[in-house]
């Protein structure tokens, strides 16, 4: 049997209904003699730095409003992209950019938004 990656697991596990998520947990439980809520819960502790926020975050443009065209520019400008990848993005919505800092992520927010933008920062 392959051995499945993290991110298959979780895909496996949110095409799971609740019954069956508990059914696997009691398994597991069976199997190895570990509850694994427990060791969530005394794993919560340790990321106590992950409530400080995420340091990359990704913005993402929800809706580009009635101005379009000049979110279309703003896009091409802090992107670099050319106008027509700029203009599916104000279409379509999506990330305007990926992996960047808070700091960067709430400039180009500020930037969007003032075109007339619906942006989101996750």
């Amino acid at each position: 049997m392959a051995k499945l990656t993290r991110d298959e697991f979780i895909s496996a596990l949110k095409e799971m209904n609740l019954l069956e998520i508990k059914e696997l947990v009691d398994a597991m439980k069976e199997e190895f003699g570990v509850d694994p809520s427990a060791v969530a819960v005394a794993a919560a502790p340790a990321g106590a730095a992950e409530e400080t926020g995420p340091s990359v975050v990704t913005v993402t443009l929800v809706n580009a409003g009635a101005a379009k065209i000049n979110v279309i520019k703003v896009i091409k400008e802090i992107t670099g992209l050319g106008l027509k990848e700029s203009k599916d993005i104000a279409d379509n919505g999506g990330a305007v950019k990926e992996g960047i800092s808070v700091d960067e992520a709430n400039d180009i927010k500020a930037k969007l938004e003032e075109a007339g933008a619906t942006v989101e920062v996750k």
